[in-house]
């Protein structure tokens, strides 16, 4: 197993994917809560990120799909519960279409299913061939106030600082063969509609790389879903606002186990 991860706890397996340009120490809020609720918490660097190798130089989300479930069957998990920010998200609706059997519940987080537009998929291109270039610090820098709200960045200066340490850590060629291969990805829209299991949808009220209304229209296409928004928090509500997030996880994990799914 190639992937570096960390696993918590014991009971209900929940297995919780980063965004970009982050690491699994994203979720050790949620990992910290679930395991005192009963579950175990598995939390994966994915491919070229925080301590997981890569030498893509592009990597697609077909990929990082492929080594959760190579990282799922090494751990013996038939079945589990699957989360995903952002980008995470979208790796989420990846592997919730390839291997439907494999998920028993879903949170998907400030992400979307759709394509980029023609401008935003060469600005990722361009991005990728610039912190190549240059490394990670100025575009951590440059993105540090669209990720979390400016509420967040005047009461929270500890999760300002571990969201600059993720983001300025990433490693640079990883994020960038990741940046390349999510300009690429398919159009998850179309699949939606054919998640059947429960799924919790989280955002923050002040998300500007995803806001509100992506979360509508995937809370509208998914049958059995819930929609949750976090007032006053940005792209990353489960660090800015982990209480309430970790409310509504709970929540979530509670009434969809008892709904019929798998334990």
């Amino acid at each position: 197993m190639n992937l570096a991860y960390d696993d918590f706890g014991s009971g209900r397996p929940v297995l919780l994917v980063h965004g970009h340009p982050f690491d699994r120490s994203m979720w050790r809020p949620q990992a910290e809560h679930l395991t005192r609720t009963g579950c175990r918490v598995i939390t994966p660097d994915i491919r070229g990120y925080g301590d997981s190798p890569s030498q893509d130089e592009k990597t697609g989300l077909d990929v990082f799909a492929r080594d959760l479930i190579d990282l799922a069957d090494h751990l013996q998990l038939a079945s589990f519960v699957l989360g995903g920010l952002s980008m995470g998200g979208q790796i989420v609706m990846q592997l919730a279409k390839d291997h439907p059997d494999r998920v028993e519940a879903l949170l998907l987080a400030d992400t979307f299913a759709g394509l980029d537009t023609p401008e935003a998929k060469q600005a990722r291109y361009d991005t990728a061939d610039r912190i190549t270039e240059e490394g990670m610090e100025r575009y951590a820098e440059e993105l540090l106030p669209k990720m979390i709200s400016k509420q967040t960045r005047a009461t929270s200066p500890d999760v300002e600082a571990h969201v600059r340490r993720m983001m300025r850590n990433a490693p640079a060629a990883g994020a960038a063969a990741a940046l390349r291969g999510r300009a690429e990805r398919p159009d998850y829209t179309d699949t939606l509609k054919d998640i059947e299991v429960p799924t919790l949808f989280v955002v923050g009220s002040e998300d500007e790389f995803t806001p509100v209304g992506d979360a509508e229209l995937i809370h509208r296409e998914i049958g059995n879903s819930t929609l949750v928004v976090i007032e006053g928090a940005g792209h990353l509500p489960n660090l800015e606002r982990e209480t309430e997030f970790n409310e509504a996880l709970s929540t979530f994990l509670t009434t969809s186990k008892s709904s019929g799914a798998t334990p």
